[in-house]
């Protein structure tokens, strides 16, 4: 199957246990690998028969941004929901990072793969 890569993309939002982690919001870096059938959008050159990752960017910022999730876990599943209402998508893998969450480590995340039901 075919692969769309959307890599680095940082949302400020709301998320964390402790207190505060509620109060500001941080960064938090996505990355995505959309599986989809990408040969009648390559045949025909048309948005129309392609994902539109653009919008599926936008609509994954808007959720992100105003998101207060405790895990980023969560977080992780609802971006997986998202990309997945959109028909031409068949599996989503996203990996949800936080930087800087443990002291000594670049980032701290998880990366989960999800399929559309049948």
């Amino acid at each position: 199957m075919d692969k769309i890569l959307v890599k680095d993309l940082l949302v400020r939002c709301i998320l964390g246990v402790n207190e505060d982690e509620r109060r500001e919001k941080q960064d938090v870096l996505i990355n995505l690998v959309l599986f989809a059938d990408l040969r009648p959008s390559g045949l025909s050159d048309s948005l129309e028969d392609s994902v539109d990752y653009r919008a599926i960017k936008k609509q994954i910022v808007a959720m992100v941004e105003m998101s207060q999730f405790h895990l980023v876990e969560a977080l992780a599943e609802h971006i997986a929901e998202l990309c997945l209402r959109h028909t031409r998508i068949q599996r989503a893998q996203v990996r949800v990072e936080k930087p800087s969450a443990l002291r000594f480590a670049r980032s701290v995340g998880v990366e989960i793969t999800r399929e559309r039901e049948l």
